[in-house]
C-alpha cells in the first residue's frame, strides 16, 4: 500500500462465527480493516461507537435481523453504505434482500458467494458505483 492509500473500513454482521470469520480473512487479505458483530444489535452500537465505511450484514439473525439492522443503520446514518447478504432470502412469498434494498441496502449477495465477487461488490458500492 503506498503512503496516502485510504484503508477502508467493512463493518460485517453475520451470526454463523464460521462464515463471519471466513469473510474477515478474504476481506483483510484484500486490504480492509474488518470490524465484526454476531448479530444485528451488536452490529448497530459497533456503527455507532465507531463507524464503519460499508457495512455487510446477514439478513436472517437472531436478536435484531438484517431488514431491521438496515433500518436503524439507515436512520442513524443516511450516508451508510451496506450490503445485505443472505442464502435463505425468499421464505413464502417474502424476497428479504429485495426489502433490503427497498429500506438502504445498495447491494445484496445471495450465499454462497465467490469471494472475488464479495471483494468487487463492497468495492463497487465503495466508489459509488
Amino acid at each position: 500500500m503506498s503512503a496516502g492509500t485510504v484503508v477502508s473500513r467493512v463493518l460485517v454482521i453475520e451470526d454463523d462465527k464460521l462464515l463471519r470469520e471466513s469473510i474477515r480473512e478474504i476481506l483483510e487479505d484484500s486490504g480492509f480493516v474488518v470490524y465484526e458483530a454476531g448479530d444485528g444489535r451488536a452490529g448497530l452500537r459497533q456503527f455507532i461507537s465507531d463507524p464503519a465505511d460499508l457495512v455487510l450484514t446477514d439478513i436472517v439473525m437472531p436478536e435484531q435481523e438484517g431488514v431491521e439492522t438496515i433500518i436503524a443503520l439507515v436512520r442513524h446514518d443516511p450516508e451508510v453504505k451496506i450490503i445485505a447478504m443472505s442464502g435463505s432470502a425468499l421464505v413464502g412469498d417474502a424476497d428479504f434482500l429485495k426489502y433490503a434494498k427497498k429500506f438502504g441496502a445498495k447491494a445484496s449477495l445471495t450465499k454462497p458467494f465467490r469471494a472475488e465477487l464479495l471483494v468487487s461488490t463492497i468495492r463497487e458500492v465503495l466508489e459509488g458505483a
